[in-house]
């Protein structure tokens, strides 16, 4: 990273407001879900069979490679069998088919937690019950306990996408679980401190928070500007630490993760159930009716859409996650993932792009420290020895460059070619 960089953050006009407030739409199990058997390029091992009757927190697979996350049924009803669908990260991936009795009939006997449980106990059980980041990611939550270097615990609750409030809904709702939830992962972090960061402009909820945890000595709020990419571990990190790193955040002794983590992880230690329902914001310029709601995992984002009144534009671009960093997806058959918090629908809208100006914005925007517009470059020039030095591989695919350009460029799906052919070219 270069010493001469921009202010590699902007305000966005966030339109949070379409669902900040509004009632919370409960969407009713479907006739069928379809469970997600996609961890990246994971193997998944499907535990069960057509025709196997299953109830709500039924294992029925589980990602078995360098990294074990067992899933769950979301409803209860039949196993119909696997079929391929259209997945979010835009190829065709395996999906488990459940046929719905209607009756949400719950697992019995799933195993509880205490707050008195060992650091150890408690990464265990986020192993047993499946925890993912909820924030995105989806990254199995327990593997990042597992250190002794842990001396901060971040909890990110800053959600700095434009349009999605499901983790600030989660937390209005859940307070006790998000306390729970929190507790349990400083116990197993062993920090020494937790830092809950949350954007200076939640006036409301900041009290609410330092009231939450005011009997809690070793956990503090800490509220962060209210700029984008704030809710990236490496921007909220250095706000709240100011310490850099190069691949991950144990390696200034942090871990990060996310506000709705901490409550499914609270929620499941009084309950047993593992995450079966997702609260998702379903919201933009081109739905008629913007809510946050409530689903089983596995409901494809058309009955979320159907919920929200439709659409209210001829044409639209469906995001599966925020207008930023989410994938624009072509059919509604998509479904609600583990790690789903979004689904954006904006008017469509053709956009002409003009020569690059060379303007360097895109740099001094750029979260990473990277060039954007010379990563292109040397990409359309097949300057793949170029492109190894440019470094396109640390792109979180924020979109802040293409954003910020004023020449309209798609510099964000430049860049993710160009991480295409890196790729192909270390698989050689």
């Amino acid at each position: 990273m270069s010493f001469l960089i921009g202010p590699m953050q902007k305000h966005l006009n966030g339109q949070k407001e379409l669902t900040a407030h509004n009632e919370i739409l409960h969407v009713a199990p479907q006739e069928r879900v379809y469970i997600p058997l996609a961890m990246g390029n994971a193997k998944i091992d499907v535990l069960v069979k057509e025709n196997d009757l299953v109830k709500v927190g039924t294992q029925i697979a589980a990602r078995n490679d360098h990294f074990y996350v067992p899933i769950f049924a979301s409803v209860s009803g039949r196993v119909v069998g696997i079929e391929k669908r259209m997945g979010q990260a835009l190829r065709p991936v395996d999906h488990l088919v459940i046929e719905s009795d209607g009756k949400m009939t719950k697992e019995e006997g799933l195993s509880t937690l205490s707050l008195d449980a060992d650091s150890e106990a408690i990464i265990a059980f986020m192993k047993e019950k499946g925890l993912v980041g909820c924030g995105g990611a989806g990254f199995p939550t327990y593997v990042k306990y597992q250190t002794d270097k842990c001396e901060t615990l971040i909890i990110n609750a800053v959600e700095c996408e434009p349009f999605i409030t499901a983790d600030a809904r989660e937390i209005e709702l859940h307070k006790e679980d998000f306390k729970r939830g929190v507790m349990a992962m400083l116990k197993a972090s062993k920090a020494k401190k937790c830092m809950v960061g949350i954007k200076e402009t939640k006036k409301e909820m900041i009290p609410q928070l330092v009231e939450l945890f005011k009997d809690q000595d070793l956990i503090s709020v800490c509220p962060v500007k209210d700029v984008y990419p704030m809710g990236w571990e490496r921007t909220l990190l250095y706000a709240l630490i100011g310490k850099r790193y190069d691949k991950l955040p144990i390696e200034v002794g942090c871990i990060v993760s996310n506000a709705t983590t901490a409550i499914m992880l609270g929620q499941a230690m009084e309950s047993g159930m593992p995450i079966t329902e997702k609260m998702v914001t379903v919201s933009g310029d081109a739905i008629k009716e913007p809510h946050n709601v409530l689903c089983p995992v596995g409901t494809p984002f058309s009955a979320l859409i159907a919920t929200c009144g439709g659409f209210s534009k001829d044409k639209v671009e469906l995001i599966a996650g925020g207008p930023m960093m989410g994938s624009a997806v072509t059919k509604d058959e998509v479904c609600v993932g583990l790690a789903t918090n979004a689904v954006t629908v904006l008017e469509y809208k053709e956009i002409k792009e003009l020569n690059c100006l060379r303007c360097g914005q895109c740099v001094d925007h750029c979260p990473s420290g990277l060039e954007p517009v010379n990563i292109n470059n040397a990409f359309k020039a097949n300057d793949i020895d170029r492109l190894e030095k440019l470094r396109p591989m640390d792109c979180i695919e924020c979109g802040m460059c293409t954003y910020i350009c004023p020449s309209k460029i798609e510099v964000t799906e430049g860049i993710r070619r160009a991480k295409r052919a890196m790729a192909l070219r270390m698989k050689k």
